[in-house]
């Protein structure tokens, strides 16, 4: 009888060392929605553990408490984004939270085109807020480190994709992004830059220019011609996209006479030369475009009237007043047909 005891003894034993290494070391943990786990900047143990919970990560405590102590985790809090494997182990989540292996978050960078854009874009994917990214962006420290101006600020921001740890700050956010501009702006490009006797700053905002003006890469280098020509002859620049950049109105359609003497050293058919700063932040390859303008006699440009994205160019105002007309016609005749397409549709 005693001999059966023991071995009752035993197996209970056994069986209970089993169910804790498997409570351990099995895989008991589950992937939260959106496959991350987030801990914010000062969070407490007991906040990760409530978290850990309420996200259906763990089902229970007690053995994450009893792994965490002997890992000293609860000291060990670090904040950041976290990627959980469904079917990992109570295990190796404390040793990815205690170590700190967090996942990086990769930054898109298009075209912006306001200060405010920017911050909101790191905000919507970090965890400070767009008031943290817009103070490092306005303050007069920042200003100076970076050697910009509020109306210049967005020439730091090359369009690209970079990574960063979720709980970067906005500062250190920020200052990867002037220090990867400087790398941008290596000694070829800023040759290029001296040889159209243009700042790199100046060249950033043409490209803006012409990054709003087209999408076709072929007609890029074309458009830049135009306004580098301009600059030269002490012409204004007249470009539409200054004009919705000082109204503040990119959905503008047309441009209309109204709107050409609108008040802002952005409009550039009221002032001469370049605006103060860039009206958006140009891609890479517009920047180069810029860059590696042809020389050209080109000083207008207009739309095509077959409306499929390129320019015509010209060297005199009459030559451009043709293909203007005609493409003022071919718009004209276009708005004609959409709107009686639309009253056609009312009366069907």
């Amino acid at each position: 009888m005693k001999k059966k005891i023991i071995t009752g003894i035993i197996l209970i034993a056994g069986f209970a060392g089993g169910f804790a290494a498997w409570q351990l070391f099995g895989p008991n943990v589950s992937a939260p929605e959106g496959k991350f786990f987030y801990i914010k900047t000062g969070s407490t143990y007991n906040e990760v553990r409530q978290s850990l919970l309420d996200q259906k990560v763990i089902s229970g405590a007690f053995f994450f408490d009893m792994v965490s102590k002997q890992l000293k985790y609860p000291k060990l809090v670090k904040a950041g984004r976290y990627q959980i494997k469904n079917g990992s182990s109570i295990y190796s989540l404390l040793r990815k939270l205690r170590s700190g292996d967090q996942t990086a978050v990769n930054l898109v960078i298009n075209k912006l085109r306001l200060n405010q854009d920017l911050a909101q874009k790191i905000a919507a994917n970090f965890e400070c807020d767009s008031a943290s990214v817009m103070q490092v962006l306005t303050n007069g420290e920042s200003m100076e480190k970076y050697g910009v101006d509020q109306n210049t600020i967005l020439t730091i921001v090359i369009p690209n994709t970079y990574s960063f740890f979720w709980n970067s700050t906005a500062e250190k956010i920020i200052d990867k992004l002037y220090r990867e501009k400087e790398k941008f702006w290596n000694e070829e490009r800023l040759a290029k830059a001296r040889n159209m006797n243009l700042t790199p700053v100046q060249v950033y905002t043409m490209a803006s220019i012409v990054e709003e003006e087209t999408n076709k890469a072929d007609d890029k280098g074309k458009i830049a011609s135009v306004y580098k020509n301009r600059l030269a002859a002490g012409m204004k620049l007249q470009a539409d996209p200054t004009v919705k950049f000082a109204l503040q109105d990119f959905g503008l359609k047309r441009i209309l006479l109204k709107h050409l003497n609108y008040p802002s050293p952005f409009n550039t058919y009221v002032n001469t030369g370049l605006p103060p700063g860039p009206i958006c932040t140009p891609s890479i390859n517009t920047i180069d475009a810029v860059l590696n303008a042809p020389e050209t006699n080109y000083i207008f440009f207009v739309a095509k009237p077959d409306f499929n994205g390129y320019s015509n160019f010209a060297t005199s105002y009459k030559e451009h007043m043709v293909y203007a007309k005609a493409y003022q016609d071919a718009l004209d005749s276009l708005i004609r047909a959409k709107a009686n397409q639309t009253n056609m549709n009312k009366t069907e």
